[in-house]
């Protein structure tokens, strides 16, 4: 392509709602315009990038022997009905009406539909195992889009769908796209892990999330260096420790902590770490009123939480109600009771595994003004209920493998593979028959790459202070020839001319930058939009036979014979 007839708008400056680096390199080399918010037009810079990330997943699906189909963007309401998810998505599902008053959405995502392909098209056992896939876009009504593609309202996604006669034959579908899935990034070029992750509205038993490794990331994933272990921090599990709990050694004491209502502010006045203290949790679920407990300097989790039968559809507990149930209040509640009496309502007390284990604590007394020290489960206080894993993990934690500790990174979730189960094909009763002639229900997984989400995210991980630095296989243009002059001097014209032609017939994806603009000028441009290798034709190299070589990743250019240009490019290429 030469640039010439070519559409390239980039800026200087990126603008001031751009928050972080993708979205700000993005909109400087011209890739993307803001139509509204959350919403992009993508412009030829950026489409080139979008499409060579599909090719790439179109291939590996294809291997894996998913079959690529189209569904609509405008879903009828009915069949989200019927699979309950009308009523339980909330308002980032778009609602819309057509001029016959009839209920439709935009699509978010596309479960409904193609269970209703297969209720129609696999009658079957002869007809499965089948795998549906397509690209498409998708629209969430996010809250507050932001950080550009990143977390936008349209966005375009990969979903496939695969369709099985039994739970065993679903997890082999399943470990085919867990297989492609790492082809397909392992090719773009991206440095990441995959994940053990919650399964959230989508459901399933089963579910690993692809995390592209950047500081930038929402998410954070806890790993093992030592392992293969790589969980999600909603879903990482936090070990009891390896100690059992000490005996009680301090007697209980009543101190006044007046004013003192965080944890932050006890530890400072009692000049205590953290490590020694409890805070509470207080929560209202269907099960009444629950006082949840962890070490001071550990944090709740609340998917963990959401887990637990006595806390089904619980809420954070207000003022009045923690007056009710515990006579005072918040920032001093606790475990013990008041005076050693009993609590005034019924109270169900969760302890998290290391709270659980701790002695001679200290935590709120129950009375405003007032913390204890000294206290102990099962004589100052009754032993907790229940006792589970309701925290987030630290650095340092035990690994839930037993190899080595846990540490902790910020990663983008690109893709997302899960186990569905039966829950769609049971709402939509997709059934076919089985060999012994009984009807039987489908088994399903469900796997998404964010195709927008990748290219930002590939930024996140791939940038200097010059602009991007593509991974090569997602690059707009693999090589870029800069002509010094192209416009004033024959000899580098005939030179460019040359090279890009041969550079083409040998099947390289190549820009020749033909635009005559000053070297400043195209060398900053051509750096902004991360091109992985440059070539510079100028007169003062051509009177030497050579031309100038250089990565986007160097510093500095080499140089190379002309005539041995191609050679040299396509050897970088090859390794």
């Amino acid at each position: 392509m030469k640039l010439s007839q070519f559409f390239l708008s980039t800026t200087k400056e990126a603008p001031s709602e751009a928050e972080i680096v993708s979205h700000q390199l993005m909109m400087r080399a011209g890739m993307l315009k803001k139509l509204g918010a959350g919403i992009y037009s993508w412009m030829p810079l950026g489409v080139r990038v979008l499409r060579k990330v599909e090719n790439i997943i179109r291939e590996e699906m294809d291997r894996a022997g998913a079959i690529e189909l189209l569904m609509p963007v405008i879903q009828p309401a009915e069949l989200w009905q019927e699979s309950g998810r009308w009523d339980t998505m909330g308002p980032e599902m778009m609602r819309i009406k057509d001029r016959h008053d009839r209920d439709f959405i935009v699509q978010p995502t596309s479960e409904e539909v193609i269970t209703d392909i297969a209720r129609q098209e696999l009658r079957s056992w002869r007809q499965l195992p089948r795998n549906f896939y397509h690209i498409q876009t998708k629209f969430r009504d996010e809250r507050r889009p932001r950080f550009g593609v990143m977390r936008s309202r349209e966005f375009i996604m990969k979903d496939a769908y695969s369709f099985d006669v039994d739970e065993a034959a679903m997890d082999l579908s399943y470990g085919k796209m867990y297989d492609a899935y790492c082809a397909i990034f392992n090719r773009l070029g991206l440095q990441y892990r995959a994940v053990a992750a919650d399964s959230g509205k989508i459901g399933g038993a089963k579910t690993q999330e692809f995390q592209v490794l950047a500081e930038s990331g929402e998410d954070v994933i806890a790993y093992a260096p030592d392992s293969d272990y790589a969980a999600n921090l909603e879903l990482a599990e936090a070990l009891a420790p390896s100690t059992p709990r000490a005996a009680p050694s301090k007697a209980l004491e009543l101190v006044h902590t007046p004013g003192q209502k965080t944890c932050e502010d006890v530890s400072n006045f009692l000049k205590l770490p953290m490590t020694q203290q409890l805070k509470a949790m207080m929560y209202m679920s269907d099960a009444g009123f629950v006082l949840c407990m962890l070490r001071a300097d550990h944090m709740v989790n609340e998917v963990k939480l959401s887990k637990l039968k006595e806390l089904a559809n619980y809420r954070p507990a207000t003022a009045d109600e923690i007056q009710e149930y515990l006579g005072v209040e918040p920032g001093y509640c606790g475990p013990v009771p008041r005076h050693g009496k009993a609590h005034p309502g019924k109270v169900i007390v969760i302890a998290d595994r290391t709270a659980a284990a701790m002695s001679d604590f200290v935590c709120g007394a129950n009375e405003s003004g007032y913390h204890v020290s000294g206290a102990n489960w099962g004589r100052d206080c009754a032993e907790p209920d229940v006792v589970a894993d309701i925290r987030n993990v630290v650095e340092g934690d035990a690994s839930p493998d037993g190899k080595g500790v846990l540490k902790l990174r910020r990663g983008i979730e690109v893709g997302h593979v899960f186990a569905l189960g039966t829950k769609y094909s049971d709402a939509l009763k997709a059934n076919y028959l089985a060999a012994d002639q009984s009807e039987k229900v489908m088994w399903m997984g469900c796997y998404g790459i964010g195709v927008t989400r990748v290219v930002a995210a590939a930024i996140e991980q791939n940038n200097d202070e010059r602009g991007i630095v593509w991974p090569e296989a997602m690059a707009p243009f693999t090589v870029a020839i800069a002509a010094l002059g192209y416009d004033r001097s024959a000899e580098v014209k005939a030179a460019a001319d040359k090279l890009y032609a041969e550079l083409r017939a040998a099947g390289v994806d190549v820009a020749l930058d033909d635009r005559g603009e000053r070297p400043g000028v195209m060398f900053a441009e051509l750096e902004l939009i991360g091109i992985p290798h440059r070539i510079t034709v100028g007169d003062r190299g051509l009177k030497e036979g050579v031309v100038e070589y250089q990565a986007r990743r160097e510093t500095a250019a080499i140089k190379i014979a002309l005539a041995d240009a191609v050679a040299h490019v396509r050897g970088v290429l090859k390794s």
